[in-house]
């Protein structure tokens, strides 16, 4: 039998109907019920609908692949759309400067010239800095065959299509956030089912995200928070658009944005990203999406504006998206006017209200992840009193029946939601609530990966780490969704591994890449965040575990991938980091001016020399890499040779050999200066970078372990050093102890959390925490999938993948599924008594290892559709099929 083409598409791009790289790669997975099926040849075949290249075009390409037979097999029509790519060097559309100015067309002649691959739309607003309405009118004297839009809005923007809720392709809070003064994202839309013959009209609702950030005169602005630090992107609101039209006869128009829109202020006066908005719904112009709403007086001419400074760039990663919709679990009355709801599930969300009363009564709803005694939203920490009062939305009604109001333009953590100014009964005098519920919102990144086992407080930690994920995922890796929302970057790589088991995590962290060589310094000092909202100080904004992502994660990208399309555009960057960092040594190569184990004892850094030194030897191997695969030969010698350097440092500096202090060598920290001390964090970092000489590996593991049992296998690692504990527990096969640390009654501890009826993981190891849905200690979610499901890849996106039983465990019963870049991996453990049995998946183009104990270890090996047999040995060999097995380790 021939291939089966499941899956078609291009790396780093999730939606491709605005394509503005002149590069791009395919790919194409494959399924065979053949063992032995191999991709012996593939030819990719690109058309356009027109002849030659254009931009502003339909492509449509094809795959043709043989088998080792002979035997070929041509994927269904996949289609792209560009947008501009040789556009990428030059300038964003003309804004004001070009409309008042004409004479600058002379300066930018060539630009003007190249009419078929420039931007053709202006930026227009109404010169102001809060939410507004846009729309233009336009009659059709045909229906077109094709239609795409090209639009942006900042800071976000709702795309509207004649009232059709389909316009905007599912996505809210475009565009995704970055550096506006380097570059701006716009989003591409389809609508050819919804224009029309005749009269039809187009629009956005426009307000302000982190561009123009606003606190009102009542609400809690994080980035202007202590020392003011916030400065805008921008003061005026803006929006661009260009509409491509396809007719059957092979014309083409193209609408684009300019003084002829008209435009209003909005309903919602107050947008502000920290789920803070203001709507008076007395005031919103019912029907204004559509080609019969009748504008009046206070629709004016839009006015061609500045605009941001940065370039367009398509928006690549995956849009954010509703998704799960909650129902309330439990709902009360706390007192008189004020009601509460309780959701059962901490999360990201973007909640729907339906409210009926008088014209002009107010509803005021507040968001929590912790109530108090009273039943009341509580911020636990009180530096931080300022989310529980200063963080509302607020609603007034236009007495037209039931009433819906959802956020515009922002979403938070929350599990309770309190409403005040409403009650239940009709007979209090007060508008009343018909309903509420919780909407998820978060990546539309595809999910990847599901496991539970027969432990119920393991599951729920499994849904725990889960949930904190996913919400934490949007254009960027957030901070917390609650209350920070900003894009640190030590999580990006820290759980990258983590990610890639719940998410497609490839065309994120590709834009997430972007936001960091946009926010390099020019001495080459990538900062701790990005986009970088707010400039700190010291070790938060200057520590290579946080700005070391740009060299870490385009070797993640290749590792579970197979994707290198990042290494050109980002060597240079890598490069002139490492020579910032370098600066920083000190005794020889040490790096040690960071945050340390940051999350040790709540914000205590620790450990400095041994993980920053590490993570900077990790770079340098990385960018050593990348150099061979860009054929930079003297690059990569160069790198090898600085590497090496490190390496040598590293353990002079800190691998203790003596024996004295205890009968086996150990690394030490340089914490305090003078003495020898020995911790699990060191021992696991430099086991886990490869720092470790051959013959001490076994004194490193032994030191390792013996510090866990000093300890009393309780948790002695911050945010970094977690992750590292956890897979060397996975190495020397300790599942006991990762399990006791997790279980401990007192913090650290993840089951004290599930034990308190949290549903997400807190940012400290702490009860009364002041969030509550942070993923940076979420790392044990890896060591799940690597440990006890068992499944880990071996070499590029899984092309060989090992699968480990988890036979010194307490599990009776796993089962779990990865979806990796060749197809979908399922694996069944079941362990009674001394019969152990298993079913594995193994995608074609792939091969599976089934790693057992020893030498003499068997196992009956039995494929769907073939005969048992019998193998031995620690390494056997699966080649794709579906398996059943007994094995007797």
């Amino acid at each position: 039998m021939a291939f089966s083409i499941t899956r078609c598409g291009i790396h780093a791009f999730h939606e491709v109907l605005g394509i503005d790289s002149d590069k791009i790669r395919f790919f194409w997975v494959l399924h065979s019920d053949r063992e032995d099926a191999q991709q012996t040849a593939y030819r990719v075949k690109v058309s356009l609908s027109q002849g030659g290249f254009h931009s502003a075009t339909f492509h449509y390409w094809q795959v043709t692949v043989w088998d080792q037979d002979g035997q070929e097999t041509t994927s269904e029509s996949n289609e792209f759309f560009t947008a501009y790519p040789r556009c990428s060097g030059l300038l964003p559309p003309y804004s004001m400067n070009q409309t008042y100015m004409p004479h600058t067309s002379l300066i930018f002649r060539t630009w003007f010239e190249d009419e078929p691959n420039r931007w053709k739309g202006v930026w227009i607003g109404d010169n102001g800095d809060k939410p507004l309405y846009l729309r233009k009118s336009i009659h059709l004297e045909r229906k077109p065959s094709r239609a795409i839009v090209f639009a942006s809005g900042l800071g976000h923007f709702n795309f509207v299509c004649n009232g059709d809720p389909a316009a905007a392709n599912g996505h809210v809070l475009d565009p995704g956030w970055t550096n506006y003064h380097r570059t701006v994202q716009f989003v591409a839309y389809d609508i050819s089912n919804i224009l029309k013959a005749g009269e039809n009209v187009i629009g956005a609702h426009v307000g302000n995200g982190f561009y123009a950030g606003d606190q009102g005169d009542d609400r809690f602005f994080w980035p202007s928070y202590e020392d003011n630090t916030y400065v805008r992107y921008g003061n005026e609101l803006c929006f661009f658009a260009e509409v491509h039209l396809f007719y059957d006869d092979g014309s083409r128009e193209c609408i684009t944005t300019g003084p002829d829109w008209s435009i209003r202020k909005s309903a919602t006066t107050l947008a502000n990203i920290y789920s803070s908005e203001t709507k008076d719904l007395r005031n919103y112009p019912t029907g204004w999406d559509t080609p019969s709403y009748e504008q009046g007086a206070e629709w004016k001419n839009a006015t061609p504006v500045t605009g941001p400074r940065g370039k367009l760039k398509y928006q690549n990663q995956p849009p954010v998206v509703l998704h799960e919709t909650f129902e309330p679990k439990t709902k009360k009355t706390l007192e008189p006017g004020i009601v509460s709801f309780d959701f059962g599930q901490n999360m990201t969300t973007m909640v729907k209200i339906q409210v009926s009363g008088p014209a002009g009564s107010e509803v005021i709803m507040r968001f929590s992840e912790t109530i108090g005694e009273d039943g009341k939203v509580l911020m636990p920490d009180p530096l931080f009193k300022q989310f529980e009062y200063g963080v509302f939305c607020k609603f007034t009604l236009a007495g037209t029946g039931v009433e819906t109001w959802e956020p515009d333009f922002c979403f938070t953590s929350a599990r309770y939601i309190q409403i005040e100014g409403a009650s239940f009964k009709s007979d209090q005098g007060l508008p009343v609530v018909h309903s509420v519920v919780s909407r998820h919102v978060s990546s539309a990144a595809r999910r990847l990966g599901s496991m539970k086992t027969d432990k119920e407080d393991v599951n729920k930690l499994i849904d725990m780490c889960y949930w904190s994920f996913v919400s934490n995922l949007f254009s960027y890796h957030t901070d917390c969704p609650q209350m920070e929302k900003f894009g640190w970057l030590e999580v990006t790589h820290l759980l990258a591994p983590a990610t890639q088991y719940i998410r497609d995590m490839e065309s994120l962290y590709s834009k997430i890449l972007d936001d960091i060589v946009d926010a390099q310094e020019p001495n080459g000092l990538c900062p701790t965040m990005a986009p970088e909202i707010r400039y700190m100080c010291g070790p938060l904004h200057d520590t290579i575990t946080w700005g070391g992502a740009v060299a870490l994660l385009p070797e993640i990208l290749r590792f579970y991938y197979d994707s290198t399309h990042v290494f050109e555009k980002l060597f240079d960057p890598c490069v002139r980091y490492m020579e910032y960092i370098r600066t920083k040594e000190r005794d020889g190569g040490l790096i040690e001016h960071g945050l340390g184990d940051w999350g040790r004892d709540i914000a205590f850094g620790n450990n400095q020399a041994n993980i920053e030194t590490a993570i900077y030897y990790r770079c340098l191997r990385n960018i050593e890499r990348m150099a061979h695969e860009l054929d930079k030969p003297e690059a990569e010698t160069r790198f090898r040779e600085w590497a090496n350097r490190i390496y040598t440092v590293y353990n002079a500096r800190l691998l203790v050999t003596d024996k004295k202090l205890h009968p086996y060598a150990f690394y030490t920290s340089r914490d305090e200066p003078g003495t020898q001390d020995r911790n699990m964090v060191a021992q696991a970092f430099a086991l886990q970078f490869d720092l470790v000489p051959a013959q001490h590996i076994p004194d490193i593991q032994r030191a390792f372990l013996a510090d866990c049992a000093a300890a009393q296998n309780r948790i002695q690692a911050g945010e970094i050093g977690l992750k590292y504990l956890w897979n060397t527990l996975a190495d020397v096969d300790r599942p006991d102890i990762v399990l006791e640390m997790a279980r401990q009654e007192e913090h650290p501890s993840y089951m004290r959390f599930i034990r308190r009826g949290e549903t997400t993981l807190n940012e400290f190891w702490q009860d009364a925490c002041r969030s509550k849905c942070h993923d940076m200690l979420g790392t044990i979610y890896e060591w799940f999938y690597e440990a006890v499901l068992g499944v880990k890849p071996e070499s590029e996106a899984y092309r060989t993948w090992t699968v480990r039983p988890p036979l010194r465990s307490e599990f009776g019963r796993v089962e779990g599924s990865v979806e990796c870049p060749y197809g979908v991996i399922e694996v069944v453990y079941e362990k009674k008594g001394e019969v152990v049995k298993m079913k594995i998946t193994v995608p074609t183009s792939t091969t599976g290892f089934l790693l057992l104990p020893g030498d003499d270890s068997e196992v009956a090996v039995t494929r769907r559709g073939g005969d048992t047999v019998t193998k031995k040995g620690r390494r056997v060999s699966l080649k794709p099929g579906r398996y059943e097995l007994e094995l007797k380790p």
